[in-house]
């Protein structure tokens, strides 16, 4: 069963965490472009990109790709948490990213339920 990756909700706000970070590194140390930043711009990339690719497989198969999107909103969100810690950016952005990140966990959860039921 193939899914129309562009019409699910779950990518959608995987590219809107995509976005967000890649605006966040922007404001990065120019020595963090090949450190964290390049390593948070890689991982927020993955997210959508795992479920467009799973999208045009079976449904137990997409359900293993959404489990690596997870993944890597996980890891997103650890490295956010270390630019934090840096000082890379504020509590007020981190705090926004978190949101939106836990917002795609909750979703990617549930629709992962959905194509295992």
């Amino acid at each position: 069963m193939s899914h129309d990756f562009k019409k699910l909700k779950v990518w959608e706000i995987g590219m809107q965490i995509s976005k967000r970070s890649f605006e966040i590194t922007e404001s990065f140390p120019a020595d963090e472009k090949f450190g964290l930043a390049s390593q948070i711009n890689r991982c927020c990339v993955s997210i959508p990109s795992n479920i467009a690719e799973g999208s045009s497989r079976t449904n137990k198969s997409f359900s293993h790709f959404i489990d690596i999107a997870l993944g890597s909103s996980f890891e997103l969100n650890t490295q956010m948490l270390i630019a934090l810690d840096r000082d890379y950016l504020s509590e007020k952005t981190c705090y926004e990213i978190e949101n939106l990140i836990l917002e795609f966990q909750k979703m990617a959860k549930s629709f992962k339920y959905k194509l295992n039921n």
